[in-house]
């Protein structure tokens, strides 16, 4: 319990009625709350405080035109956009400045994701004893039923969504969010014992955690990520094991027996489950003579034949790995994980396939925002691939691209504000070609490119620079394909007449 003044952050008692633990949670009623940044977590966090009785100011830098500019969907729902929405349920919304003097007046402050948890006026209020959570601290102490978390440098949004899929096709309650889209907060007042919540989570939301505890804890892989934000690689790495620091003996973690640092600072409590691609596992999921294999308390569940998995790529046949233990371990049969893994689909913006032009593929691999993704996406493909690569820099090592350029691309064509350094540090590895922007990058890219080849948005970057996140980025890809084909249509009916 962390007070400031005369006023504390009340812990009652909740159940988890699968080992009687009681689980801290924190009566908001009259509480002063901070949220910090106007977004989609803030705006759900802001909502769901404001329903318990909280007295709740959001603050936001960015003017208020700016903020309602990017409501995607609200207004579907006859919502003009957040600051209005929550200022008619009681919410202050402050936007336009940094407004210091708030912090010190708050019982509770709550950053967004994109807030950096070391901003000064952050330090200055954990100083003096405020207490600071992500939005899933708080989700988390609300949220009733099982908690299956997933998080890692790459693959995250597809394990989440895969899990989801298997266990809805199996007829069990599931709930899907966290980073992937819907905050974890806006699946508390749907979450019942019986629920099982699959959650994507980020660093940027495991390093304000306090007790968050899932039941299920999913490491996919640590890969240099983030950098520029968590300063460097192993402090990156001992936030992504945030996901496990609170569990218990009764709790379970799965990790990647293939990831070099994923058998380093073991949790100690939980019990442990492996995937891999390369070697069979005495607890978990692994590949053997092309056969995906269960395998728990000694006993083998041949599951199906890797061939069957209608992902592209290696690292996606981890993501299926880690989801059908995952499965497993909720409850799922081995002939119904098959289903759904059979039944799934891409996922929006990872490794999704776009159209075919001319005997041309486009694929569309936005989320992958650093350099381990984009090489995971570049081995995915066995044809000549023109990559599009650039964006906002993290501080990662583009030099790591050069080997598989050279074995798979025969051309990258660079955007953005990285595009000076990449092209510097894959000097040499493959054709290179400045484009600026997304646009000019996918004429370009077409207009070399020939029938049998591949064009892959795979920018190893963020995308603020240019766009308002990857999913934008992505959807800007397509409608640039999409346009490319009108125009050949067009051309087409042209000189047929």
């Amino acid at each position: 319990m962390k007070a400031q003044g005369n006023e504390a952050i009340v812990e009652i008692v909740g159940q988890n009625s699968h080992d009687r633990y009681v689980k801290p949670t924190v009566d908001l009623a009259g509480r002063r709350i901070l949220i910090i940044g106007l977004a989609r977590t803030g705006f759900a966090t802001a909502q769901f405080c404001a329903a318990r009785g909280a007295q709740v100011t959001v603050v936001e830098e960015r003017h208020e035109s700016d903020v309602a500019s990017i409501a995607p969907g609200l207004d579907a729902h006859g919502i003009p956009d957040y600051a209005q929405h929550l200022r008619a349920r009681g919410v202050s919304v402050q936007c336009g400045g940094k407004f210091t003097e708030l912090f010190a007046e708050a019982n509770l402050i709550i950053p967004s994701p994109g807030v950096p948890a070391n901003l000064p006026e952050i330090t200055r209020a954990r100083e003096a004893g405020i207490t600071v959570w992500s939005e899933i601290e708080l989700a988390w102490r609300f949220l009733r039923g099982r908690l299956f978390a997933v998080t890692g440098s790459n693959g995250k949004t597809t394990t989440v969504s895969l899990l989801g899929h298997i266990l809805r096709q199996a007829q069990l309650p599931a709930l899907v969010g966290g980073n992937i889209g819907t905050p974890l907060i806006s699946l508390v007042d749907e979450s019942s014992d019986n629920t099982i919540a699959v959650a994507e989570a980020s660093t940027f939301q495991l390093e304000l955690t306090e007790a968050f505890r899932p039941d299920v804890a999913i490491l996919l892989n640590i890969t240099p990520d983030h950098l520029d934000r968590h300063g460097s690689f192993e402090e990156y790495s001992r936030l992504k094991r945030c996901i496990f620091a609170n569990q218990r003996e009764t709790d379970e973690t799965i990790l990647n027996a293939d990831d070099p640092g994923g058998g380093e600072d073991l949790p100690e409590c939980p019990r442990i489950g492996w995937f891999s691609r390369k070697h069979p596992v005495l607890r978990g999921a692994y590949i053997r003579s092309g056969e995906i294999v269960l395998s728990d308390n000694g006993v083998e569940m041949p599951l199906m034949s890797r061939e069957e998995v209608p992902l592209p790529g290696a690292h996606n046949l981890e993501n299926v790995l880690a989801a059908s233990f995952a499965a497993h371990l909720a409850g799922v049969a081995p002939d119904a994980i098959a289903s759904g893994v059979r039944s799934f689909t891409a996922v929006e913006h990872r490794l999704e396939f776009v159209a075919e032009i001319g005997g041309i593929r486009f694929y569309n691999d936005s989320k992958a925002t650093n350099v381990d993704a984009a090489l995971k996406a570049l081995e995915s493909f066995t044809q000549p691939v023109h990559i599009i690569l650039g964006g906002k820099d993290k501080g990662g090592d583009f030099i790591a691209l050069r080997a598989p350029l050279c074995r798979h691309a025969c051309r990258a064509i660079l955007i953005g504000n990285a595009a000076g350094k990449i092209a510097r540090q894959i000097d040499g590895a493959v054709s290179i070609e400045i484009a600026g922007t997304l646009d000019a990058a996918v004429t370009l890219a077409f207009a070399g490119a020939h029938p049998g080849e591949i064009i892959l948005l795979a920018p190893a970057c963020a995308s603020f620079d240019q766009f308002q996140n990857f999913e934008h980025r992505g959807r800007v890809f397509k409608q640039l394909v999409a346009g490319l084909h009108q125009n050949l249509m067009a051309d087409s009916l042209v000189r047929k007449g």
